[in-house]
This record gives structure tokens, C-alpha cells and sequence, in this order.
């Protein structure tokens, strides 16, 4: 069981940087792929950004080369440094984690945060 808690989110003007963070808690000693996902109202929800275990990262090509996805595995937090923010880029931004040492952005992700709010006004 891991469990997952977000926080950084706001509001900010369009060009505006945010940075979200995600503490997990634990079983963080197993190798997890972890996530970030968005889901704006009446939009489906879409994985922004997927980081597995070995430090490899993959992104949403709506936020490549804006957003970064790091983590600080002696502090477990997982991080999202979001700059050049486009009001696009509004929703509620979930953290995620699923068992494994590579990502499978298609599978299922067992754990999710409660989320935390992106407001970008043009």
C-alpha cells in the first residue's frame, strides 16, 4: 500500500510557473512507476508525465519541453516543475503510482492522491 499526498497546486497567469509535489508513504521500498495526471471538467483525464524507477521519463506531448517530472527518493516526494503555463494547462493534477520498475501508461495505476488544483488565466 502506498498512500499519496499533493500539494503546491494555484493559481498563476499564463507564462507563470508552478512546482507540485507528491510526499508518499508506505510501502515506498518497492520499485514504482510514478505519474502525474490532469483531468479538466468534461475532459477525460490524461497522463502528463510518467517517471519508472531507473529515472526515466516520458511526457505528454502537450507539456514536452514546459514541464519536468523529478523525484527526491530519500525524501519520497515526487515532484512536477511546470513553466510556460497555458490556461490548457487548467485542471485538477492527481499524483499516481503503479508496482513495477518500468511504466505501462496504459495500465492500471492502484494508488492516486486526492489531487490538487492548476488555475492558469490568460
Amino acid at each position: 500500500q502506498v498512500q499519496l499526498v499533493e500539494s503546491g497546486g494555484g493559481s498563476v497567469q499564463a507564462g507563470g510557473s508552478l512546482r507540485l509535489s507528491c510526499v508518499a508513504s508506505g510501502s515506498t521500498y518497492d520499485r514504482y512507476c510514478m505519474a502525474w495526471f490532469r483531468q479538466a471538467p468534461g475532459r477525460p483525464r490524461q497522463g502528463v508525465a510518467f517517471i519508472d524507477s531507473n529515472g526515466s521519463t516520458t511526457y505528454a506531448g502537450s507539456v514536452k519541453g514546459r514541464f519536468t517530472i523529478s523525484q527526491d527518493n530519500a525524501k519520497n516526494t515526487l515532484y512536477l516543475q511546470m513553466n510556460s503555463l497555458k490556461p490548457e494547462d487548467t485542471a485538477m493534477y492527481y499524483c499516481a503510482a503503479q508496482p513495477g520498475t518500468y511504466c505501462y501508461a496504459q495500465g492500471t495505476f492502484p494508488y492516486w492522491g486526492q489531487g490538487t488544483q492548476v488555475t492558469v488565466s490568460s
